[in-house]
């Protein structure tokens, strides 16, 4: 559907909801010493701003794994040959490098002959694909049946198929949700406003499938209570280590703490996006812009925005983009750079994640600002329980648009992993 261009971020007559400021004092108060970080308060996304008021003030999700489903979408034409053998597999209660691991003891092969596109949910009722790497396509004597499991674990192989590649990370398209939301609570719990409430809720579900919600990382990118960030702060520390390149120059090697690596880039980009939120511009465009192009790694700068641009952004075929910090960051210009250097300069938190990514050779990409939802529609098992079925592209987060459509959303179970 195409995106409805506006003046502005919000879509209603409703005010900007900066929800951080009700919340934590702005990071460029923060002091240098990592002490005096409040880590969890740093990482808390569901204080992110939004660009309109959530119309539910509270919901409750994941009450049972079955509330909680992500289908991997996964275009692929199999060959029918090869050594891979690739497994559609349906899982419940256990985390995709878990159930890595079964299969690799299953099949009798090393881990890194183990395949998958991304990681899903452990508390959560989900399918996506594996590839074994079998030589001479010797199958295991006996069928995957793990008999060790817990009461509320469960898995099974809903296909097979042979191909002649391995299955790569971020090999998948999309994913698709259908989440449902219980103990729905709306500004007045009167009866006689209830149905135009729940009229307004629909408004605003239609106007998040047609503009998209701002592309935030989840919360479960920064670990429990920030530890991530913690442990970013810690391998910052200590100086990088170098090592001859080709003998010409040195460089730093690559990081074993990937997740921490990745953390510190997520965070620096949630609050450039958060600032572009606030002024508005994170659906908009800026002076020295990088773009990116729907449904591609595509990207493209521009100095000016003009009314082509503006007419490609409305229509969703172009997307603002955020920095994710590191060297090398020579594509944005202008008001677009000024903005984000200014979020990182007026934060010794942010400063030291940024410096610590440069000292170690992290190259700068970019992430769309602006989250489009595919697919969507919704439906009332009951006055305090909707149901709700999108997708979304690889590497986004279900809880952003959560966050958009919820002010307190609360989890029954524990914290879920990243939709990658």
């Amino acid at each position: 559907m195409p995106f409805q261009e506006t003046d502005t971020a919000a879509p209603t007559s409703q005010p900007l909801i900066d929800k951080a400021s009700l919340t934590k004092e702005p990071l460029a108060k923060e002091l240098s010493d990592n002490s005096s970080f409040d880590f969890t308060a740093l990482t808390d996304t569901s204080q992110l701003p939004q660009p309109t008021l959530p119309p539910l003030t509270q919901a409750i999700y994941k009450s049972y794994a079955e509330d909680f489903i992500v289908n991997e979408i996964l275009l692929n034409t199999f060959t029918g040959e090869g050594e891979h053998l690739w497994l559609h597999m349906q899982k419940m209660g256990m985390n995709t490098a878990f159930l890595a691991k079964l299969l690799s003891e299953w099949a009798d092969i090393p881990l890194r002959d183990v395949g998958y596109s991304g990681l899903k949910d452990r508390h959560a009722l989900t399918t996506q694909w594996f590839s074994l790497r079998i030589p001479k396509k010797q199958l295991p004597p006996t069928d995957f049946a793990p008999t060790d499991l817990g009461d509320n674990e469960s898995v099974q192989i809903l296909a097979q198929h042979w191909h002649n590649k391995k299955l790569n990370r971020g090999a998948h398209r999309a994913n698709q949700f259908i989440i449902t939301l219980r103990d729905i609570k709306f500004e007045s719990d009167t009866d006689s406003l209830l149905a135009e409430q729940q009229q307004l809720l629909e408004q605003h579900l239609q106007h998040m499938s047609q503009n998209g919600v701002p592309n935030y990382f989840g919360p479960q990118r920064f670990g429990h209570g920030g530890n991530n960030i913690k442990e970013a702060l810690r391998l910052f520390s200590r100086p990088p280590q170098r090592i001859k390149d080709n003998g010409k120059r040195k460089r730093a090697p690559r990081e074993q703490n990937t997740m921490a690596l990745s953390a510190a880039r997520s965070l620096i980009f949630n609050e450039i996006l958060a600032a572009r939120v606030r002024d508005g511009s994170w659906n908009q465009g800026l002076a020295g812009e990088v773009f990116n192009l729907e449904g591609s790694g595509s990207i493209f700068a521009s100095e000016q925005i003009d009314d082509t641009l503006r007419a490609r952004l409305a229509e969703g075929d172009i997307h603002p983009t955020g920095v994710l910090w590191g060297i090398d960051n020579d594509k944005v210009s202008g008001g677009a750079a000024k903005l984000e250097e200014d979020i990182v300069q007026q934060s010794p938190l942010l400063t030291q994640l940024a410096t610590g990514l440069e000292q170690r050779d992290i190259k700068a990409q970019q992430r769309a600002l602006r989250l489009p939802i595919e697919e969507m529609t919704w439906d009332w098992v009951n006055e305090q329980t909707l149901v709700l079925r999108f997708s979304l592209p690889t590497g986004s987060f279900a809880t952003s648009v959560l966050a958009s459509l919820v002010q307190n959303l609360q989890m029954q179970s524990a914290q879920p992993i990243p939709c990658k």
